[in-house]
């Protein structure tokens, strides 16, 4: 194939995709295609962008669409100014400092501003990036032609990239470590795994192991994530190095991760870079990252370190390191006359600190500015305190590689004063510790005293260490904080009044007993404060009831639909579970109508998914209908493989019904107990086809469960737990007609255990076992229908395992969109000068002047319906 000439201020490896043929380009959740064809789409664009040589700006994301117009660009010859297409108010911003001739979104849209560009562009300029935390700046670093291709095949060469390489994008394409990734394998002609997904989402890791995935990159952040999903025991038989750049990995974590992947053939880069350089000026050799896992390693091919001396640090071997090479910049831009300007800058000052050592290898050792390093972004703590000035605010920031921490003055409300933070920096609100003092902190000189401003954090914000066995309240609240995204929690919130969910439910009680031991039954009413680690119990591990419970039922469910196994009576147990966690979470001092709207937007979790799928399946199959869509099977006669989904919707649905009684109301806050035995009373009349209803369906009449176990729930002395034991020995029994003996001594056992048994002993194994099946249970029983068919011929054994990795997956996906969902109405809600997700002062949770009765606290704030308790 003949190489075509470049076009004068073209990027080589954007114009020359077409030479790497058929190989696979870039693969998607939908499909793949090969450079061929990344080539003409890249073409096409190119020739909607026009030959004369424009501003654009492309509002990046890990799409198809967005790398097509990226490579256009860079390809034609138009100098690109990349912008998070997230952050709308940075994108308003830089649009309005820069002026662009076009802008471009994500799905490929351009909008063409004119014809000629208003600027003058430099014949080196290639691209424009904000400096890592400074989105939304007008300041950005102005990189050349020479700068993307020297730095592309500086990490292609020390990383060793193959045509045969995979590499996910994992990092924003507009975070120039993300780009570094994109650059690098398309110049050496390897696939790009594209996609938006979060490496602790299960669909990430099926797409990567599809894809046979060999390249994965990370910040710290993302090993964080790594941890929690059990990146350490996941099968990846592709993968052959892993990545690390954007802040400092604990030395630790870069030895335990470089063994790791020696143990499982893969090798682990650190790696150190600036957008200033491109991308990367150094990296660490994976055979010395177990031996020097503290250091930065060795400058990439092409380029060199020396050390500045400073007078604060003395000493032959450290100083301020300087680096030069092809990549580092061409100098700043601050406004669009500096677009016109060549190159100002021949070496890059790094504002680290950092000594060479004897072998060789370069390591920092502190900063000499005040900027921060955080989730890959750097953060200027000065620039902080200008736009907290600009909100009439007095305040010091510093920090570290693990948070910001503010100090402000006056009548500033620490929630607000964070988020506002948050949203300048594009940091979660829990890395952001603000403390509002009566006077600022200042040395004899006057100036500012920034050691005393870190000295009022003493942890991390948004962490908690699970070996601490004296977690004072602070700490766990910024674990509920973390867990629920509540941006203020205090020490007299508890996880109801938080309005913790099911699926977080699960997760926080984990991490409790991760942090304090065995936990007890009634955590999730009790505040923070009271909160505390067992005497004598230490490296103790359990496991709740109903977490357990909801994990076996519905394995057993599963298991014995596939015929693997048949121990019937899962469902039945999940009913009582059902009944138990109605009790818990939506029964509690709040007022009828709260509680209504709180049961409600339990329903609404439970069957707007449910009626989603089955339509769904109703449009591929012939094996539902319309009114199994709308959840009326049983209502109507009807079997139904998911009846049980149909009864727990007829049940809520009968709960906020009575809730609309203000006389029911009342009554059950007076007697909670003998109000659940009313309801239990009415479900057996149905159990038993009392009064002439032997027609009643049968899905119907097992209705008497959910009651069954809310009157577990509300049971608070040992007489009225062995009433509600005597009323299950006594029912359960002869239920399912004759032959069914281990069914109702499952059932009876699973009830016994809900009624006496607060926690089970358990292993740290078992319960990141236990926490996906009992947090995904609706998905996969809604799921596993289709999905067990397809596997079952071939190995009932692999049909369980999918069927329920499949749901888990679901509901992982299901509480991201709702995440999503959330934060979008609280940005809807947010003030007008913030752009932050977190939850705005009138969601605040309440800091109770009266602490209610254990069995009745607070409930979430009105608005909560997002976050309410589903009883699954």
């Amino acid at each position: 194939m003949s190489r075509p000439h470049p076009r004068p201020n073209a990027v080589p490896f954007a114009c020359e995709l077409a030479e790497h043929g058929d190989r696979t380009a870039v693969i998607t959740a939908g499909g793949a295609f090969s450079y061929r064809e990344l080539a003409a789409r890249v073409a096409a664009t190119a020739r909607r962008l026009g030959s004369e040589r424009r501003l654009v700006l492309l509002a990046a994301a890990d799409t198809v669409d967005a790398l097509v117009v990226y490579l256009a660009a860079l390809a034609a010859g138009h100098p690109l100014l990349l912008v998070p297409h997230d952050r709308p108010e940075s994108m308003r911003s830089l649009v309005a400092a820069y002026d662009p001739d076009v802008v471009a979104l994500p799905d490929g849209t351009l909008d063409e501003r004119r014809a000629i560009s208003a600027h003058t562009l430099h014949p080196d300029l290639a691209l424009l990036l904000s400096t890592s935390g400074s989105t939304g700046s007008p300041k950005l670093v102005r990189l050349s032609q020479e700068n993307l291709r020297a730095n592309a095949e500086a990490i292609a060469d020390y990383l060793d990239i193959r045509d045969s390489d995979r590499a996910a994008t994992t990092l924003p394409m507009y975070y120039c470590y993300g780009l570094s990734v994109i650059n690098s394998h398309l110049l050496r002609g390897a696939g790009l795994i594209v996609t938006e997904l979060s490496v602790a989402d299960a669909c990430f890791w099926e797409l990567f192991r599809d894809a046979r995935g060999s390249t994965l990159a990370g910040v710290p952040y993302t090993f964080d994530l790594l941890d929690r999903v059990g990146f350490a025991d996941m099968r990846l038989p592709h993968l052959r190095y892993v990545t690390q750049a954007g802040g400092r990995l604990p030395a630790d974590r870069v030895a335990r991760y470089a063994e790791l992947g020696r143990r499982r053939g893969w090798d682990l880069f650190v790696m150190y870079g600036q957008t200033e350089a491109t991308a990367r000026m150094a990296y660490l050799p994976p055979e010395l990252a177990a031996s020097h896992p503290q250091a930065i390693g060795v400058p990439i091919p092409g380029g060199s370190f020396r050390l500045e001396p400073l007078p604060d640090w003395p000493g032959p071997d450290t100083g301020e390191l300087v680096y030069s090479g092809p990549n580092v910049m061409l100098g700043y831009a601050e406004g669009p006359s500096d677009l016109a300007l060549g190159r100002t800058v021949e070496e890059l000052y790094t504002g680290d600190v950092a000594r060479r050592t004897p072998e060789g290898l370069y390591e920092v050792v502190g900063r000499r500015s005040r900027f921060v390093k955080l989730y890959g972004l750097r953060i200027d703590p000065q620039r902080v305190e200008a736009m907290l000035a600009r909100h009439g605010l007095t305040s010091w920031c510093t920090g570290d590689d693990e948070g910001l921490i503010v100090a402000v003055t006056g009548e500033a409300d620490a929630g607000h004063v964070r988020r506002l933070v948050a949203a300048e920096c594009g940091l979660p609100a829990r890395v952001v510790g603000v403390h509002v003092l009566a006077e600022l902190p200042r040395l004899p000189t006057g100036k500012p005293d920034y050691q005393a401003v870190r000295g009022l954090a003493r942890s991390k914000p948004g962490s908690v260490s699970p070996a601490s066995s004296s977690s004072s309240s602070s700490d766990l609240c910024r674990l509920y904080a973390q867990i629920l995204d509540w941006p203020d929690v205090t020490e007299d919130c508890s996880f109801v009044s938080l309005g913790g969910d099911s699926l977080s439910y699960v997760e926080m009680s984990l991490r409790l007993e991760e942090t304090l031991g065995s936990l007890p039954a009634d955590w999730h009413t009790r505040r923070i404060r009271d909160l505390r680690r067992p005497a004598g119990r230490a490296g103790r591990r359990t496991l709740e009831t109903g977490i357990a419970l909801r994990a076996i039922a519905i394995v057993l469910i599963v298991g014995s639909h596939i015929t693997i196994f048949t121990i019937r009576g899962g469902a039945h147990v999940l009913l009582a579970v059902a009944g138990f966690n109605f009790a818990r979470f939506h029964l509690t001092a709040a007022d009828r109508r709260e509680r209504r709207r709180h049961v409600l937007s339990g329903l609404a979790r439970i069957a707007v998914p449910s009626i989603l799928w089955i339509a769904l399946a109703a449009l591929v199959t012939d094996d539902y209908h319309l009114a199994g869509a709308l959840l009326l099977d049983s209502a109507l006669g009807h079997n139904s493989n998911y009846w049980f989904v149909e009864v727990i919707v007829y049940i809520l649905a009968a709960m906020a019904a009575w809730l609309s009684i203000p006389a029911l109301d009342r009554a059950e806050r007076r007697s909670p107990f003998g109000f659940a035995l009313g309801f239990l009373l009415l479900g057996l009349v149905a159990r038993f086809n009392l009064f002439g209803l032997v027609d009643l369906p049968s899905a119907i009449a097992a209705c008497w469960m959910f009651p069954l176990g809310w009157a577990a729930a509300k049971a608070g002395t040992p007489g009225q737990r062995l009433l509600v034991t005597a009323i299950a020995l006594a029912t359960v029994p002869g239920y399912f007609g004759s032959g069914e003996l281990l069914r109702e001594t499952l059932i009876i056992a699973g009830l016994t255990l809900l009624i006496w048994v607060p926690t089970l002993p358990s292993t740290g194994w078992l319960n990141r076992l236990a926490g996906p099946l009992a947090g995904g249970s609706l998905y996969i029983y809604l799921v596993h229908w289709q999905i067990y068919p397809l596997f079952a011929d071939h190995s009932q054994l692999l049909a369980l395992l999918i069927s329920l990795a499949a749901g888990a997956a679901c509901a992982a996906l299901a509480a991201r969109i709702t995440r999503h969902a959330t934060s979008s109405l609280r940005r809807r809600q947010a003030p007008r000068d913030t752009t932050d997700v977190a939850t705005p002062p009138s969601r605040r949770p309440p800091a109770p002047s009266r602490q209610p009765p254990d069995d009745q606290v607070t409930s979430p704030t009105r608005g909560d319906e997002g976050r309410v308790p589903s009883q699954w």
